[in-house]
Formats: structure tokens, sequence, C-alpha cells
């Protein structure tokens, strides 16, 4: 396990250590923090900006020189300071350059810095380059081959190990290319509502459950399940929330009639964990199919799941 906080504080970083996780640090402040108080008794990794543009939109760029991510390549020499001040032992250095990486070239570029800055970490053991795996979200889309990224990423290590006869292990950190696809967003339709430009489908949700289709502006593959067959209508897709929630605008989708079960594929990332309870809006249960057994591994809210926090003053 890599800890790789951003904004946090020395004392969230030494809970982490108490896990005996590795540690990754992101900014030369707590940095010599970390290096005044432990020195080189605990191993860590440097989380590095690479200066590199890249991921499917702004919002999901991480490796840009505005990034608030990783300390900049032009900062070499304050690590280096610190580690000649306090002794730290940097063991692994990571860089995450975005999300919905559409060029795999990216990464090959990205480890190319990888292996200029690592003449100057005698103790490296690894090299993260996080993620980015683009995933196809609709018919034609882009989705990483990751078979032939290896190809490529094999031979770009063996090359330098060739050259420097130094060999490094290398991480990459797959967590949404792995579960995008696994997880279903399901929504009852509340109400067809006709106006004079536009037919709307109301359904039992929001962006307080789905936040990425009004977030980033992403496209979900929406269809009808309850009416799998039908004529194809036009619709915009709505929630029940108290801003302009559209998951969707002129979506063609099987004719929906109230109370139809609608799904949202490609939900297994970023859905329930980045889900609040606006407009004190439940939050939805969570199931999993195994051997085609369906198993509740999270429970649906309850009203008083929304008070239990909340002090009496009076």
């Amino acid at each position: 396990i890599l800890f790789t906080p951003n904004c946090v504080d020395l004392a969230e970083i030494e809970e982490a250590m108490s896990l005996n996780v590795h540690i990754n640090i992101d900014n030369i402040s707590i940095l010599e923090q970390f290096g005044n108080k432990f020195g080189g008794s605990y191993p860590i990794f440097v989380r590095i900006n690479p200066h590199i543009f890249a991921g499917g939109n702004y919002k999901i760029s991480t490796g840009h020189i505005d990034s608030k991510f990783g300390i900049s390549i032009h900062q070499l020499r304050h690590i280096e300071r610190v580690m000649k001040s306090t002794n730290i032992n940097v063991e692994g250095l990571h860089m995450h350059t975005g999300s919905e990486i559409k060029d795999p070239d990216v990464f090959l570029q990205g480890l190319e810095i990888m292996f200029e800055l690592a003449e100057h970490f005698p103790n490296l053991k690894y090299l993260d380059m996080g993620s980015g795996f683009k995933v196809p979200y609709q018919d034609g889309d882009i989705e990483t081959d990751v078979k032939s990224l290896g190809k490529k990423v094999n031979a770009a290590i063996k090359k330098h190990e060739e050259s420097t006869g130094k060999k490094f292990q290398l991480w990459f950190e797959p967590g949404k290319f792995l579960v995008s696809k696994s997880g279903h967003f399901l929504v009852k339709s509340n109400v067809i509502k006709q106006t004079t430009a536009t037919v709307f489908v109301g359904v039992n949700s929001g962006f307080n459950h789905l936040i990425r289709p009004m977030f980033y502006d992403s496209y979900h593959i929406i269809e009808n399940l309850s009416n799998p067959k039908g004529p194809e209508r036009i619709y915009t897709v709505v929630g029940n929330i108290c801003e302009t929630d559209t998951f969707a605008w002129d979506r063609k989708i099987n004719e929906v009639r109230e109370g139809d079960i609608i799904v949202f594929r490609n939900a297994g990332a970023y859905g329930f964990e980045m889900s609040s309870n606006f407009n004190s809006r439940l939050k939805p249960a969570e199931v999993m199919f195994l051997d085609g057994k369906a198993h509740l591994i999270r429970k649906r809210d309850e009203f008083e799941d929304l008070l239990k926090n909340q002090i009496e003053v009076l």
C-alpha cells in the first residue's frame, strides 16, 4: 500500500506510518518536517510534478505546471537539500499526470523523466507511474491498450537497465481501469415531463449520487432495463435535486415509462465515493453480484443517518 496524500499535515502521515505502509510526500514543507523528525528511519516516496499536461480534461489533469500535485521537477535542488540536511531515505519516486489519458506515450515520456531523476537518489528502489489508463464510456471510445503499453514500457526499462546497470520495481495504480466497468447505477423513472422543447425523464436520484456528468461532463451509456426493446425516443435525463442536475441531454433511449428502471453503465469508479447527502437525500444501497448471486454490501441510508451526528444544544 502506498499512501499518497495531498495537503495533509504531518499528523496524518504519522497515522499512516503506524500502519506500516509506504508513504508518499508531495511538498517541500512536509518533506522538511518529516526529515527533521524521522530522518532516514522510515523510507519514503516523493511525488514529482513532471510538467506534463495529460488527462481527459483540465479537472483531471494533475501533472501540469499549474497543478497543486507533486514537487516540481525544477525544485529538485530543494529535495536534495532536505536529503542532505536531514538524511531522509527516498526509496521511491511517484508521478501521476492525470486520468483518462488518451495517448499512451505520455507514460513513456514520464518514465524518461523518472530515469533522469533517479540518478539523484542513491537508495531508489521503486518507480510509480500512477494511473490514468483510459476507460471507454461510449461506443467507439478510446481504451488504453495495456498489453501494447506494457511492451513499450518493458523495452524502455530493459534499455535503461542495460545502459546504467540499475534495476527498479515499476508500479502502476490502475484502480479506475479495474473497477469502472464493474459497477452500474440503477435509478427509477419518477416522472416523464413534456415541455415545448424537451421530454424529461426525472429519476429518483441526482448529482448527490452520481456527480461525474455534472462535474466532469462525463458520458455514461443509459439504458431502460424495464423496456429494452421499446421504440427509441429522445429524452433528457435529470435528477431530483434543487439545482440543474442533468445526467444526459437529448439521449436516445428505449421508451421510458414512469416506474421504469434505468441503468447508467460504467459507474463503478468515482460513483458512490463522490456521493453526498445534498438536499438531505439518502445515499443508495450497494449490491454485489458474485457467482450469480446478489449480496447486499452496503445498506441504504435511513432518515436517522442524516441526524446521527447532530448534537442538540437546547
